[in-house]
C-alpha cells in the first residue's frame, strides 16, 4: 500500500546570513498522523514550521505539503493548511466572537457562513459563554483555545501547531491535547512542535528529534524509548553520597549518570546486559551508599531526548536566545533571526489590525451583526 504524505521535505536548507538554519531537513509527514517535531532551542524547529507554511522561502531543498509545493504554489499551500504559532494570533480588544468573524472572512466565507462557523468553534472549544466579552478579559488557556479554533475557521487537511501549550497550566493543556487527538481523529494531518515531551508523548504517532538543523532521528515513541535501553534510577538518603552513587551506577549500566540534586536521586541508561535490581541494590550497599529507593524501567522521552542529544536538562528548556552551551550556535541565532523577522511582521499586522479595529469601532460594531 502506498503512503500519502500530507508533508514531504527533502534537503530543505536555510540560511540568515552566516547562520546556517536547516542543513538539509527530510520529513515525511503521513497524512491523518500526528508528528512531534522535538529538539532543543536553536536546533531550527521554528524555522522549518515557517518554511513549510510559506513564511520563509527556502534557500535549498524541497518541500511538500497538502501536495504542493511551497516554493512553487504557496497559495495554493495556504488553502489547506491552520496554523497556531507560538505568539497569539487575535486581538484582544474585540470579542471572541469578533475575532472568528474577522478570520473567517479572512478566508473569504460569507457573512453568514462565517458567523455559523464561529458560532460552531466557539461551542466547540467551550468557549460560547464568554465569546461576546473582549479577548483581553480572558485567561491564557481560554485564549490559546481560541487561537487554535482561529486555525481551524476553513477544515484545514494540516495543521501546525507551533509549542501550542506553552506556559499554559496542565488542565487548560490537556483540554489542547484533547482538540488535538480528536483532529487526528476526523483526519487531519498534524505537525507539533513542542518542549513538553509528556505532551509528544501523549499525542505523536511519530517523533522527528531535529539537531543542528537536520533531522537526527525519528521513530515512534516506543521504538525510540527501546533505542536506548532501560534506565536505572537510584534515590539516596544523603546528598554526600551522590558522587558514590553516580561512580557505581556509571560502572553497572555503561551509561552517562545524570544527578539530580533536588531529589537526590541518580539515573542512567542501561548499556549493559544482565543488570538486575537487586544486583543494583547490592553493589550500592557494598559502596556504603544509602539507599532510599531503586529501579529498573523504561526510559521517559525526557531521558531519550537528553541520550540523543548529548544536550543538558537545561538546553532543552532555555528561553529563546538564552545561552544552549554551544549545543547549536547557528541554530540559536536563526531562531534570533526569525523572531525578529516575525516581530516585524507582527508590528505590520497589529498597525493595520488596530487602524482597521478602529475604524470598526467608530463606524459602530452594529454594521458587521446586521450583515451577518
Amino acid at each position: 500500500m502506498t503512503t500519502t504524505y500530507a508533508v514531504l521535505s527533502e534537503g530543505l536548507e536555510k540560511r540568515f546570513g552566516p547562520v546556517h538554519a536547516l542543513r538539509g531537513l527530510d520529513l515525511a509527514v503521513p497524512e491523518g498522523t500526528v508528528c512531534g517535531v522535538l529538539g532543543p532551542n536553536g536546533a531550527g524547529k521554528t524555522t522549518a514550521v515557517r518554511l513549510l507554511t510559506t513564511l520563509l522561502a527556502p534557500d535549498g531543498g524541497t518541500a511538500h505539503v497538502a501536495g504542493h509545493d511551497v516554493s512553487r504554489a504557496p497559495h495554493a499551500v495556504r488553502r489547506h493548511i491552520g496554523v497556531t504559532g507560538q505568539d497569539s494570533s487575535v486581538d484582544t480588544e474585540l470579542t471572541g466572537r469578533e475575532n472568528l468573524r474577522l478570520f473567517a472572512r479572512l478566508h473569504r466565507l460569507s457573512a453568514r457562513a462565517g458567523a455559523a462557523r464561529a458560532d460552531e468553534l466557539l461551542a466547540h472549544f467551550e468557549l460560547a459563554d464568554a465569546a461576546d466579552r473582549p479577548v483581553s478579559t480572558w485567561s491564557g488557556g481560554m485564549r490559546r483555545r481560541l487561537d487554535l479554533a482561529a486555525s481551524l475557521v476553513t477544515s484545514p487537511r494540516v495543521l501546525f501547531l507551533d509549542e501550542p501549550t506553552t506556559g499554559l497550566d496542565p488542565k487548560s493543556r490537556r483540554r489542547i491535547w484533547e482538540a488535538v487527538r480528536e483532529l487526528a481523529s476526523q483526519g487531519t494531518t498534524v505537525l507539533l512542535t513542542t518542549q513538553y515531551l509528556e505532551e509528544t508523548d501523549q499525542l505523536a504517532d511519530d517523533i522527528v528529534l531535529i539537531d543542528h538543523g537536520r533531522a537526527a532521528v525519528t521513530g515512534t515513541p516506543a521504538e525510540l524509548k527501546a533505542a536506548i535501553g532501560s534506565y536505572a534510577e537510584v534515590v539516596t538518603q544523603d546528598p554526600a553520597a551522590l558522587a558514590a552513587a553516580a561512580v557505581v551506577l556509571g560502572g553497572l549500566t555503561g551509561g552517562e549518570p545524570a544527578l539530580d540534586h533536588e531529589r537526590l536521586s541518580v539515573g542512567a541508561a542501561v548499556s549493559r546486559p544482565g543488570l538486575t535490581l537487586p544486583r543494583l541494590v547490592r553493589e550500592m550497599d557494598a559502596a556504603g551508599v544509602p539507599v532510599s529507593d531503586a529501579g529498573l524501567r523504561a526510559p521517559t522521552l525526557d531521558e531519550v531526548f537528553l541520550k540523543l542529544t548529548g544536550n543538558t536538562a537545561a538546553a532543552s528548556v532555555a528561553p529563546d536566545g538564552a545561552d544552549t552551551g554551544g549545543a547549536d550556535t547557528d541554530g540559536a541565532h536563526s531562531e534570533d533571526a526569525g523572531h525578529a523577522e516575525d516581530a516585524a511582521r507582527t508590528k505590520a499586522t497589529k498597525t493595520g489590525k488596530a487602524a482597521k479595529t478602529r475604524k470598526t469601532r467608530k463606524t459602530g460594531k452594529d454594521t458587521e451583526r446586521r450583515a451577518a
